[in-house]
């Protein structure tokens, strides 16, 4: 594992020097030496860090504070008067904004050596997210990757405990990629990282809106909130000083539309199946092997084949190809690109197994998403539809009744299980999804190990079975914590264990 220490500045940075990139309210104490390093966990703080706290509770910042000082730190910023430090301290109105601003100097702002490419919205960022990097690749732009899945840097690979990494942690994984000899980056902008300004100081040459379904109600209380978060990105693209970027917006969606007709000043691309979209696709197919499409873009038309299936990937595709075209990558060469897109993992993911049904692990732990992935598979004309789900735990309740009538919809068999039940009761939660049905064509398994080995053990001939919700994720988390567990590797034992017999 990398750890921070390992990429330095070009030159030393002082205290006074770092603060003076931020805006401080008061300044007390005499700094002294140069800062080694910015640490925001006082646990890991080490001789010459600059400690950063995080918490506005004024008894836990003074004792992260102390704890940071007896281990040798030169200097604190923090938001609360810290009186009892000996060290020199900064007391600033925004502690999230002033970390986003030293860390960014710290690194020589990374942003401004790479092209970075930040998708946004409720579904398809991380898909969009793995594309755009692969289509970089593919034409010669060594690309890195931030995100839902993992952090991809020069000859490392991470695993992404958050979708956007805090600001700090961000301005630290872009410099390792600059400094590796990558010349872009596509990462995922989740609405709390704009909302908690961790993206403060990035430079985008494009920022792609994928669409906004229900989802982190929990967080943002409404709709209308959600969105101003996500909008945040590209309303922010204007105070841009160094780079003019433009937005990729998805003009089918109708916050897609909303968010066009709110930007004046920043070069709108606009993909979709409108006759009107710069990047427009037509006459969509679609089998168990992949999509193709036709792509009118640029005056041009193109035929377009990717392993992907469905129309959500279709759309991801036209986002990535939209956003590489817009950041100068050659038109034609993406397109030719596209057809060896490797599979995204834990989206609609087939698990491998000699029989003749077919199982598939995907993501989508949305009302949209499900029902998306759903009607997917239907193209693929199924015998019969066996789909199993759950709802996570401590996130927006009212989406779970209406999970259950989309998959009773558009199923032949359901099976409702656990997902992450995190804090909650994880019974309260399957009463929940229930209300929702109106049939009795469902089953309910408290245990999703046992959920998955059912709709295996049901299937038969040319069904197809979904596991959705957890996609690529190799975890449980319960009360107890996060327990090993793979969709994946469960339903592929399941497959291993049912006999052959009749089935080949």
């Amino acid at each position: 594992m990398i750890t921070m220490k390992e990429t330095f500045p070009k030159d030393p940075w002082k205290f006074e020097q770092l603060i003076s990139r931020t805006e401080v309210i008061s300044v007390t104490g005499e700094p002294s030496g140069v800062i080694r390093s910015i640490s925001s966990d006082s646990r890991t703080t080490e001789p010459g860090d600059l400690f950063v706290t995080l918490t506005k509770d004024p008894e836990k910042a003074a004792f992260h504070a102390k704890e940071a000082e007896s281990r040798g730190a030169g200097a604190v910023i923090s938001d609360v008067a810290l009186p009892d430090l000996k060290i020199p301290q900064a007391r600033v109105d925004s502690v999230r904004k002033a970390m986003a601003d030293v860390a960014s100097a710290f690194y020589d702002d990374p942003s401004l050596a790479l092209s970075v490419a930040g998708v946004t919205g409720t579904n398809g960022k991380t898909t969009t997210a793995w594309i755009i990097r692969h289509l970089c690749n593919t034409v010669g732009r060594s690309c890195g990757l931030i995100g839902t899945l993992e952090y991809i840097l020069p000859g490392i690979v991470m695993d992404a405990p958050r979708t956007t990494p805090e600001s700090l942690e961000l301005q630290r994984l872009l410099a390792l990629m600059r400094d590796g000899g990558f010349r872009a980056v596509a990462m995922e902008v989740s609405s709390h990282a704009m909302v908690q300004h961790r993206i403060r100081n990035l430079e985008f040459d494009v920022a792609i809106f994928t669409n906004l379904t229900l989802d982190h109600l929990d967080y943002h209380h409404t709709m209308e909130e959600y969105f101003e978060a996500k909008a945040m990105l590209f309303t922010g693209l204007v105070e841009q000083k160094n780079k003019k970027a433009k937005a990729i917006i998805n003009s089918d969606d109708r916050y897609g539309h909303r968010l066009i007709d709110r930007i004046s000043r920043v070069p709108v691309i606009s993909y979709g199946q409108g006759s009107s979209c710069h990047f427009r696709a037509s006459n969509i197919k679609y089998t168990a092997d992949g999509s193709t499409f036709c792509l009118d873009a640029k005056g041009r038309s193109y035929l377009v084949r990717t392993p992907l299936i469905g129309l959500f990937n279709v759309y991801n595709t036209l986002a990535a190809i939209a956003a590489c075209s817009s950041m100068g990558l050659e038109l034609r060469r993406l397109v030719a690109a596209a057809a060896s897109i490797p599979q995204v993992p834990g989206r609609l993911e087939s698990v491998p197994g000699k029989r003749n049904f077919q199982v598939y692990v995907d993501y989508a732990h949305t009302p949209d998403a499900l029902e998306n992935v759903l009607k997917t598979i239907r193209q693929l004309q199924p015998a019969h539809l066996i789909t199993v789900f759950g709802c996570g735990g401590n996130r927006e309740r009212s989406k779970r009744p209406q999970m259950a009538s989309i998959a009773e919809k558009l199923s032949d068999k359901v099976i409702v299980t656990s997902d992450n039940p995190r804090q909650e009761d994880p019974m309260g939660i399957l009463h929940d999804i229930t209300k929702g049905f109106r049939g009795n064509y469902h089953e309910v398994f408290l245990d999703r190990e046992s959920a998955i080995r059912r709709a295996i053990e049901i299937a038969a001939p040319r069904d197809i079975v979904l596991i959705a919700g957890k996609g690529h994720e190799t975890y449980q988390e319960t009360q107890s914590g996060r327990q090993p567990f793979s969709d994946v590797m469960v339903a592929a034992r399941a497959i291993a264990a049912k006999p052959v017999e009749g089935f080949q």
